[in-house]
């Protein structure tokens, strides 16, 4: 059993960061899903979607759930994912590194991913002044 993935993003971006980790990566050692929030959509409509999403991901150890904007509707409702029965734990700021930094630590367990996704967004952000 391992950790499950639930990328919860404004529409357009979860797909793709998935799509370009699965080319890099090749095949994902983590169950992973992009539930993608419509802008005009009404978030109590999407909860019961994002539910199944979650469902479909957890592979019985819980999951990571990673939203693109802090406060933003995504993470509003990956809050509201949170009080579901399922543990979880959720990351704002998700970018490519985060989640190629998450997936190159697949054996660590749903308490320690989350300091682990962080590292991923704050290592993979470059000032070069070159």
């Amino acid at each position: 059993m391992s950790v499950g993935i639930l990328l919860v993003t404004h529409e357009g971006l979860g797909s793709a960061l998935l799509a370009v980790a699965t080319r890099l990566l090749g095949k994902l050692p983590l169950a992973c899903e992009a539930f993608e929030v419509p802008f005009d959509a009404d978030p109590g409509l999407l909860l019961p979607l994002a539910s199944a999403a979650m469902r479909r991901v957890d592979a019985g150890q819980g999951v990571l759930v990673l939203t693109d904007l802090y406060g933003a509707t995504p993470s509003n409702i990956a809050s509201r994912l949170a009080h579901l029965g399922t543990p979880i734990r959720r990351v704002s700021a998700l970018s490519l590194p985060m989640l190629l930094r998450v997936m190159n630590y697949a054996e660590l367990d749903l308490d320690d991913l989350p300091a682990v996704a962080a590292a991923g967004s704050r290592t993979g952000a470059i000032t070069d002044d070159a």
